[in-house]
């Protein structure tokens, strides 16, 4: 009996958790909507950039790149699963020229492999060009981090892959921020905020040189 209660409780919480977090993505979804609402220019050139919160507490994303109609779209906790899902609201919406994604560090973490999150992007990207084919999408590689150093072999196979991936298709580029963010192999650790995950303005300052040329 005591086990039958424990599964059904974690079974309950396990749901409860899934619940939350369809809910949390929605309501994200809709702020971002709403603000964009009354920021976003229609008649400008738009670049994209979404994926989840490394790119979500890119704050001054606009500021890094003045030249450029900036879209930031990035929801918390997202993996690539998500993005397909929030595609219309996300991307589509603002008919970019370009978009950036980042997706996969969470897809790992969450013990996704790279075939599953590679099927999810790649279906990211014919959504995209089914609206507009001349659409430039670049993939930005899994960072590293402090917390999730333990998993460092997944994030580096799927990075190969992505750049596997890129070398396929002339439209589709890879952007690599994981080797700058290491020193001689070793993980820069002044990079990041305290939970080890996301980065501070250092950390932020090596995405900037690493992704400023594929925007001039």
């Amino acid at each position: 009996m005591r086990c039958s209660l424990l599964l059904f409780f974690f079974l309950f919480r396990s749901l409860f958790s899934l619940a939350q977090d369809a809910t949390s993505f929605e309501n994200e979804v809709e702020a971002i909507q709403k603000k964009y609402d009354t920021i976003w220019d229609v008649s400008k050139e738009t670049i994209v950039f979404t994926g989840s919160s490394s790119v979500r507490i890119w704050h001054d994303l606009q500021e890094r790149f003045p030249n450029h109609h900036i879209v930031n779209s990035g929801f918390g906790g997202s993996q690539a699963s998500d993005l397909l899902k929030y595609c219309d609201a996300l991307i589509l919406k603002y008919k970019p020229k370009k978009v950036f994604i980042y997706e996969g560090d969470n897809d790992i973490s969450a013990g996704k492999n790279s075939k599953t999150i590679l099927k999810d992007i790649v279906e990211i990207t014919r959504k995209i060009r089914e609206q507009n084919s001349a659409v430039k999408v670049i993939l930005i590689a899994a960072k590293p981090s402090i917390a999730r150093w333990s998993l460092k072999r997944d994030y580096k196979r799927l990075n190969r892959k992505f750049k596997r991936m890129c070398r396929k298709d002339a439209d589709l580029l890879y952007v690599d921020v994981w080797k700058p963010m290491l020193d001689g192999g070793k993980l820069q650790k002044n990079l990041f905020i305290e939970d080890g995950l996301h980065m501070n303005a250092q950390g932020y300052e090596i995405w900037y040189r690493a992704i400023k040329p594929f925007l001039d």
